[in-house]
């Protein structure tokens, strides 16, 4: 697959390595910087979604989503692992529950331009699944850069895999290419969030960590054990 991810904030969040192991499947360990594993909220847009070589996929050509997440090694990769999906697309949700094996939830959403500001909303409509709300805005708050290696921007942002697990437990890697991120500094106001109440944890306010992208060009590869 190939997409943009447009007008994306990484809210960030140290967090102690206890509160998240257990939360892991076998064969993932957490990743972590600066002494804490990291949890990160991180709402967008995806656009252009499309197989690669393809022109844009008719009915999830573009949609809002927000994920719930944090960073993992396996066999000495670091990547993405996700703890939940936020999407307002349907068939988006189907896609990625059954071909790459995400937690991906319905949810009504919005997104609105205000004043300089990003102003987001998720509100879960997934059945079965556990209420949770986001409602918050950001907006860029300097000059775009790009993370120096070893340094935590680094760290949080360049992450080139995902993983998932199936039923069974196996691990599943899908690789990810893209440039190395344009990021802003970014200003952050959360209002109400309660996605990470699943998880038992409780996020202080304000943000500590934020940056923001305007678009980045992606190509998610296939599926590997």
């Amino acid at each position: 697959m190939a997409m943009d991810w447009v007008d994306l904030a990484f809210l960030h969040w140290p967090v102690p390595p206890g509160s998240l192991a257990p939360f892991l499947p076998p064969g993932l360990e957490l990743d972590t910087c600066q002494g804490s594993a990291w949890l990160s909220i991180v709402p967008f847009r995806m656009d252009r979604v499309r197989a690669r070589g393809l022109p844009p996929l008719p009915g999830i050509r573009t949609f809002l989503e927000l994920n719930l997440r944090t960073y993992v090694t396996a066999g000495g990769k670091p990547g993405v692992w996700f703890f939940s999906l936020e999407a307002e697309n349907p068939l988006a949700v189907r896609a990625g529950r059954a071909l790459a094996l995400l937690p991906y939830m319905d949810a009504r959403m919005t997104c609105r331009r205000e004043d300089g500001w990003y102003a987001y909303t998720s509100e879960r409509t997934h059945r079965g699944a556990p209420e949770a709300t986001f409602a918050g805005r950001f907006r860029p708050d300097g000059a775009p850069f790009q993370a120096a290696p070893g340094s935590l921007e680094h760290f949080l942002a360049e992450r080139y895999c995902f993983y998932s697990a199936a039923p069974s437990g196996r691990i599943h890697r899908f690789d990810v290419e893209h440039p190395p991120w344009n990021l802003h500094p970014c200003q952050a106001e959360i209002h109400v969030e309660t996605i990470c109440s699943a998880l038992g944890l409780t996020l202080p306010m304000p943000v500590p960590v934020a940056h923001f992208s305007a678009r980045q060009e992606v190509r998610c590869g296939w599926c590997r054990r």
